[in-house]
């Protein structure tokens, strides 16, 4: 993330403040100037005179975004599609936790330049969010045609670390399954629909995406993945289809991208350090390993688990290559 300031006192700020804890300003977050803004009234203006108005779901899902009708809601909550009843207490208590990762996903989308376009805009081929409470049934973390089911669930820390320890998973959180299935939605569009070349060397990176995916998923809790998965595959699960080696691979690129562009805001690494690479590979072995490395020692220093529990072999850094050359030029 971008490190924030306050306009009005220059305090230093969290991407989810909603008020300023210094000087008590009001605040809401600009996509169009991706940045922190203060807010009067409920009102702000921008420098071309346009009034923006804070989102009506800041009570209900803590969204910090400003919409541009009074009343209205911003164009991260019209990403999701259906949220949990308001009789569902729960899943309700849930929501924020989703929602906040959500508009965490889209900001960094916009700072790379991948086109968020909701389902209002495209109904096709547009993407849209499904956040579902498992209180009453069971929900399944997924994509299909641009939909991206969530099962609040997740954003309970007792429930996820469950999880996450049942599948002894490195890691888990409510970020990287967003990250994950928006990996999905990206390569039907950026590399399916588009075909040819584009298809063809993704096929030879992460093998053909047209293979049985159910006949893959059986296999793969049956007889667990290849004993030398960690040489060719960035995780166990990235083994299971080639769709899901796809998806992670496209989850790391936007952890360690959304990480180094904290890194350089904070000046824990300088922006120089970034620039006049190749190949986004040779950026990860020169920069990403290293900064790893030193964040793993700092989490190490209080007693926590590695923030990156994960070893890039060189099959995982020609995929990351790969994917970071989906993204828009520009």
């Amino acid at each position: 993330m971008k490190a924030y300031t306050c306009r009005v006192c220059g305090n230093a700020l969290y991407f989810e403040n909603s008020v300023c804890v210094s000087c008590g300003a009001a605040l809401g977050y600009s996509r169009e100037e991706r940045d922190i803004v203060p807010v009067d009234a409920g009102r702000y203006v921008d420098a071309a005179g346009l009034v923006w108005h804070v989102c009506r779901n800041l009570g209900l899902s803590g969204c910090t975004w400003l919409a541009r009708l009074e009343g209205g809601q911003c164009a991260a909550c019209d990403l999701t599609r259906v949220r949990p009843a308001d009789a569902d207490a729960a899943g309700l208590a849930a929501f924020p936790v989703a929602e906040r990762a959500k508009r965490h996903l889209v900001a960094e989308l916009d700072a790379l330049g991948f086109p968020v376009i909701g389902k209002a805009e495209d109904p096709v081929g547009g993407l849209a969010f499904d956040m579902l409470s498992s209180t009453s049934e069971q929900v399944m973390i997924a994509h299909a045609d641009g939909v991206v089911t969530i099962d609040l669930a997740e954003g309970v820390d007792s429930h996820r670390e469950r999880v996450r320890e049942m599948l002894d998973e490195p890691y888990r959180t409510m970020l990287g399954h967003l990250r994950h299935e928006v990996g999905h939605y990206f390569e039907w569009r950026l590399v399916e629909t588009v075909g040819g070349a584009t298809l063809a060397q993704a096929r030879a990176l992460f093998g053909d995406e047209s293979a049985d995916y159910q006949a893959s998923v059986a296999q793969h809790y049956e007889s667990g993945p290849p004993v030398d998965w960690p040489s060719r595959y960035i995780s166990a699960y990235a083994t299971m289809h080639p769709y899901e080696d796809f998806a992670e691979t496209w989850a790391h690129y936007l952890h360690i991208s959304d990480t180094v562009e904290t890194a350089v805001a904070t000046g824990l690494l300088p922006a120089t350090d970034i620039i006049g690479y190749p190949s986004f590979s040779a950026f990860l072995t020169d920069v990403w390993i290293p900064l790893s490395t030193a964040l793993n020692l700092v989490n190490r220093s209080m007693g926590a688990a590695d923030l990156y529990p994960f070893v890039l072999a060189e099959p995982v850094l020609a995929k990351l290559d790969f994917v970071a050359g989906l993204r828009p030029a520009g």
